[in-house]
Order: structure tokens, then sequence, then C-alpha cells
């Protein structure tokens, strides 16, 4: 039985879809960040760095969102319909793997530092300049993704990606956050990603249902 450390609306939803969409057995396992169980030895020894999420699979266990969902559609690709997870060629696979990384580095980077700044840093800590300069890097990155999009359905090629699912993630946060205001083809395509039957919840559901 896989194991998920982590639960929405952590960047535990990127392992989490594809897992759904894959249709592997798993199970979650909750990890109290505000009641330090992240901070245990026993998880540390699963993640020296403390940080979720977190995926067992027999001996493996692999950290890192975007690198859990390369692992799930490396090894377990054959089972989505239609193939396609991870492109056939070294070019297209270059294509994704850049996307993917940019989506990290120049979306989810400011975002976390918005997350940082607005409720994770102690209040000496926080800075609303350090918020504000973080949505401008992020808007000028969203940006740059919008213009890819334009014609598109999809990040790479013509099928669904393992960069796809990273971003709709990464949108759904950047929504949160009102960064997508003027990226009209990205809502457009986010509606669409999140109307996939095996979608995981969004962000705002996730949040919603914690504090029913």
């Amino acid at each position: 039985m896989i194991k998920l450390y982590g639960t929405p609306p952590t960047r535990a939803l990127r392992a989490l879809w594809l897992l759904n969409e894959l249709d592997l057995a798993h199970e979650i396992v909750p990890v109290d960040i505000g009641a330090g169980e992240n901070r245990t030895s026993e998880f540390r020894a699963l993640n020296p760095a403390a940080k979720l999420p977190v995926l067992v699979d027999g001996d493996l266990v692999i950290s890192e969102s975007a690198a859990i969902q390369l692992y799930l559609a490396d090894k377990y690709g054959d089972r989505f319909p239609g193939g396609g997870l991870i492109p056939d060629t070294a070019e297209d696979r270059a294509r994704m793997h850049h996307w993917l990384f940019f989506l990290m580095t120049e979306i989810e980077a400011p975002l976390w530092r918005i997350a940082l700044h607005s409720f994770l840093y102690a209040p000496e800590e926080k800075s609303d300049a350090e918020i504000a300069l973080a949505k401008r890097d992020g808007r000028r990155m969203i940006a740059v993704l919008e213009q890819h999009m334009q014609g598109r359905d999809f990040i790479v090629g013509e099928q669904v990606t393992v960069a796809d699912f990273n971003a709709a993630f990464t949108l759904d946060w950047a929504n949160e956050e009102e960064l997508l205001d003027e990226a009209p083809v990205l809502r457009a395509y986010l509606e669409a990603m999140y109307a996939r039957a095996r979608a995981p919840v969004t962000i705002a559901a996730a949040m919603a249902g914690l504090e029913a």
C-alpha cells in the first residue's frame, strides 16, 4: 500500500492527483504541522527537511511534490488510459521538464514567499513589501505561461502530462492569491483541469473543509 504523508490543502494535492488519475490504492497519513508532528524523530527519518508531502512506496521514500509526481507517472504510467503522462520523445520530455521547473521556480517560489510573509513567519519577520514584490514577480511569470497556453489545451503536446497536474495545483494556488486576474486563458485551463473526473479538491474546498 502506497502511503502519502500530507493532506489537502498542502502540496500533497499534487501527489494525490496522480494517485487518483492512476487509480492507485493508497493511504493518506495526516501530519499536523501546527502540532509539530513534522518535526518528530519518526517523521524526520522519512524527510530530514521536515516538510510535506512524503510518499512511501515499498522501500522507496521520496519527498518533493514534483519528484513524487514524476515517479508515479514513470512507474505506473501504463495504468493511465492512453498513456502520455510522460512524453515519448526526448524533445517533448525536455519541454515537459522545462515547464515543470518553470512552475516550481518561477511561479511557486513567489507564492511560497507570499505564504511565508502572510501567515507562516513570526510577526516580527513578516514584510508587506516582500508580499508586494512576490505578487509582482508571480504575475510576471504567470504572463509568460499565459502566452504559452494561447491556443493550447495542454502544457506540452496534444495530451495531458505530469506538467498539467503540477500546473493545475500551482495555478489554483495563484488564483487564491488573485494573481490570475489578467490570465483568462489560464483561468479557463484551470477550470477544465479541475473538471476532470478524478481531480482532487481545490485549495478553497480543502480550506473550507478544515474550517467546518
